[in-house]
């Protein structure tokens, strides 16, 4: 398994769902990246709808890839 050592949490909003589990996410700071489903996520069958509020994470802050770990309510 990979080590998490350098993992960066953020909050944000789905704005457009994408083929493929992939979505555009708008985090709080104003970016727009694209984030895929985590695996958990998948393997539970959580729906992921535009306008739900997410957690993603990413490796770097300055990267505009990610992956969504939570769905929050």
């Amino acid at each position: 398994m990979s080590s998490k050592k350098n993992v960066y949490k953020t909050e944000g909003i789905v704005v457009e769902s994408l083929p493929s589990t992939t979505f555009k996410v708008k985090l709080d700071d104003g970016r727009e990246i694209l984030a895929h489903l985590a695996g958990k996520l998948r393997i539970y069958r959580i729906k992921v709808l535009p306008g739900d509020r997410v957690v993603v994470e990413m490796p770097s802050s300055e990267d505009n890839r990610g992956r969504i770990v939570y769905r929050k309510k």
